[in-house]
C-alpha cells in the first residue's frame, strides 16, 4: 500500500513546501492538494516549489475539474512539470466542487468529464488528442506520463472511473462503503473490457495520531460535511433507499440543513453539527498507531492501494512522524504493531 498526504494550499506556501519535504522524509509517495482558486492558493504554482525542493514525491491536485481550466491549459501544467523535475506527477478530477459552487456554477457533466480525462490524459503523455474540432499535440513534449484518478461517489461515476480512470479516489474510509464502490469500479472496468487489478483505488480521509477520541472527532467532524455535499446530489438523484446507493452513505445527512464553503475543509466548520460521532469513527482514520494500522490493513484487504491522509487539523506533525515511524513500515512489511 502507498500513502499520500492531502494538503491545503493556505499561505504562507512556504508553510505547504514544508510540510510536503517532511511528508517525503517520512516515506509517502505522494503528495496531494485541494484545487479550489477562490479558497485557497494556486496550487499548480506550489506544486512547482514542491516538485523543486524533493527528489521523490509524485504530486497532484485532489482533485481539479473539467470547468474552472481549460483541459488543455491543465494537460500543459503536467507536461511541463513533467519535463523541468522528471515525470513525478499525477492528475486527481472530478466534477467539480467548490471550485465551481463558489462562482455559482454546477458540476460538468459525465459525458464532459470522460471527455476531459481522455484530452488532458492523452496530451499529458505527449500524445495528440481531437479538442473542439481540431487535432492538437504539444510539439516540445517528449516522453511526459500521467495517470489520471477519478473521484466519484454515485453509481454513474463509478462506472465512469472502471471504464476509462487510471484509478479510483474514494474520499471516505468506511470499509462497507469502499467495498462497496471499489466492487462497482472493478466491475465496471471488467465489463469495458479492463483488467480492474490494474487500477489504482485511492481511499482519502482525514488521519490523526492521538488518544483524546473527543478531540480528535471534532477536529476532524468537517469531513463529514465535505463528503455530504456529494452525498446530497447523490441522494437527490437516486433516492434514500435502494441498491443504487448504500443507506449507510445516506442515513447521516438527514439533518444536514446548509453548508457554508468558507469553511470548507477546516477544522472549525461551523456547519457540520449533523455529523455524528459514529459517521465521524467511520468515514475518519483516528487514534493510536495500532488502530490505525488495523484498520488500514482492512482497507488493504479489499483492494485498496493507496491511503491518502488529510492534515486538516492541530496534529499535522506528530501525525506524520508517527506513520514514518510505526504505521507505513507495519503495511509495508506486513507486521502488527505495538501498542
Amino acid at each position: 500500500m502507498d500513502f499520500g498526504v492531502v494538503l491545503q494550499t493556505n499561505p504562507p506556501a512556504a508553510r505547504t513546501v514544508q510540510l510536503a519535504k517532511l511528508a517525503e522524509a517520512h516515506g509517502f509517495s505522494h503528495v496531494w492538494t485541494f484545487d479550489s482558486h477562490l479558497l485557497w492558493q494556486e496550487p499548480y504554482v506550489i506544486h512547482s516549489a514542491i516538485l523543486a525542493e524533493t527528489t521523490r514525491i509524485t504530486v497532484g491536485p485532489f482533485v481539479t475539474n473539467p470547468a474552472t481550466r481549460d483541459w488543455t491549459v491543465t494537460a500543459s501544467v503536467f507536461a511541463t512539470l513533467n519535463e523541468m523535475y522528471g515525470n513525478r506527477t499525477i492528475c486527481g478530477i472530478g466534477r467539480g466542487d467548490s471550485a465551481v459552487r463558489v462562482t455559482n456554477g454546477k458540476p460538468t457533466t459525465m459525458a464532459e468529464l470522460r471527455e476531459s480525462i481522455h484530452v488532458i490524459r492523452e496530451l499529458a503523455n505527449s500524445r495528440p488528442a481531437e479538442y473542439r474540432g481540431a487535432t492538437l499535440q504539444f510539439p516540445w513534449s517528449r516522453g511526459s506520463t500521467l495517470d489520471v484518478w477519478v473521484a466519484a461517489y454515485g453509481p454513474m461515476a463509478l462506472k465512469l472511473t472502471g471504464e476509462v480512470g487510471d484509478g479510483f479516489i474514494l474520499q471516505l474510509a468506511d470499509l462497507d462503503i469502499a467495498a462497496w464502490m471499489i466492487k462497482t469500479v472493478k466491475d465496471a472496468a471488467a465489463a469495458a473490457g479492463r483488467d480492474p487489478d490494474a487500477l489504482a483505488f485511492c481511499v482519502a480521509a482525514p488521519m490523526y495520531i492521538g488518544d483524546d477520541v473527543a478531540h480528535m472527532r471534532d477536529q476532524c467532524r468537517w469531513f463529514g460535511g465535505m463528503v455530504g455535499n456529494h452525498v446530497a446530489d447523490i441522494v437527490a438523484k437516486y433516492g434514500h433507499r435502494g441498491d443504487a446507493v448504500p443507506q449507510a452513505l445516506t442515513d447521516y445527512i438527514a439533518g444536514r440543513t446548509g453548508y457554508d464553503y468558507n469553511t470548507h475543509g477546516k477544522a472549525d466548520n461551523d456547519h457540520v453539527d449533523f455529523v455524528p460521532d459514529e459517521i465521524v469513527d467511520r468515514f475518519c482514520i483516528l487514534g493510536t498507531a495500532k488502530e490505525h494500522i488495523a484498520k488500514l490493513e482492512a482497507l488493504r484487504e479489499i483492494g485498496v492501494t493507496q491511503f491518502a491522509g488529510y492534515l486538516q487539523h492541530d496534529n499535522k506533525e506528530e501525525t506524520m512522524r508517527v506513520y514514518g515511524e510505526t504505521v507505513i513500515p507495519a503495511l509495508s512489511h506486513h507486521v502488527t504493531a505495538k501498542a
